[in-house]
């Protein structure tokens, strides 16, 4: 049997994106790339071959994406596997951040891949198979970090849609994984994928604090292998019962045990009160 997939990869022109896209050409699968940027995935990309599709796509705009799908059908005849990547953080608290920097966050992050799911599900619902993987953050599933409040909310917003997407399309041989990434040594703290606020509050001494860590320590420090994120993803794909939840990187698995058992103990301390409005 032929293992060799087709695969659709958004935000792949830096970051994990990037990587993924590498590893799947090296290793012999078809991809269709995009990115807001044609030129720049281009550079980063220079491979020239039947296997490789790179696009360049507005995740915002339906027609964009619509184009490149049709377009990713009209050349390899299929998709196999769908990976939302594209998007990039905000910094802020929920004070300074205005309206319009929280919107644009949430169209990127949110409605930008729901845009390639709606696009995309019509094909993978005829051919009664595929992968879609959604790529949140541990920021998805814990929001204890000052400064990046519309960040994680955009990405619990992925894990709650990528849950409902899991149970609606398994009827149809298809499965949804949400992923959660640790620190992972990408260019994501710095340049066009991590924004800061336009109006910032002096007084929100603790948010600042953690900016200027991620922007000046963690950043070029973190522990996570871009690379051998690419490989597990790959390993996830081929898995026959995949996971719906996929940690990624041992700082998450830690971050998201802490958490959970936070919330079982806070959970079992108000029993008492969470089960007192039964009739």
């Amino acid at each position: 049997m032929d293992k060799k997939k087709v695969w659709f990869v958004t935000g792949a022109s830096k970051g994990l994106g990037l990587t993924l896209v590498r590893r799947l050409l090296a290793e012999g699968h078809s991809v269709v790339a995009t990115s807001r940027n044609i030129a720049e995935l281009q550079k980063a990309i220079s491979e020239e071959n039947d296997s490789f599709l790179p696009l360049e796509v507005d995740l915002i705009i339906e027609n964009s994406v619509e184009n490149a799908v049709s377009k990713s059908i009209e050349k390899f005849g299929k998709l196999d596997v769908v990976v939302n990547n594209a998007g990039y953080g905000q910094l802020g608290t929920l004070e300074e951040i205005s309206d319009l920097e929280s919107r644009q966050n949430f169209d990127t992050n949110v409605f930008g891949s729901l845009n390639i799911i709606r696009k995309t599900m019509p094909y993978l619902r005829e051919q009664k198979s595929g992968f879609i993987i959604n790529i949140a953050s541990i920021g998805g599933l814990t929001g204890e970090f000052a400064g990046w409040g519309i960040y994680c909310a955009t990405k619990f917003a992925v894990v709650g849609f990528t849950e409902a997407l899991a149970a609606e399309v398994k009827e149809f041989g298809v499965n949804a994984t949400v992923v959660y990434p640790g620190y992972f040594r990408t260019d994501f703290l710095k340049g066009g994928s991590l924004r800061t606020p336009k109006t910032e509050i002096e007084e929100y001494t603790v948010a600042r604090q953690l900016q200027t860590a991620h922007e000046k320590d963690i950043n070029g420090n973190q522990p996570g292998d871009p690379e051998k994120a690419a490989v597990a993803l790959m390993e996830l794909v081929a898995l026959e019962n995949p996971a719906v939840h996929l940690v990624l990187g041992s700082d998450a698995f830690g971050i998201a045990g802490n958490k959970l058992n936070a919330l079982q103990n806070e959970f079992s301390e108000f029993k008492t009160l969470s089960t007192s409005t039964d009739y």
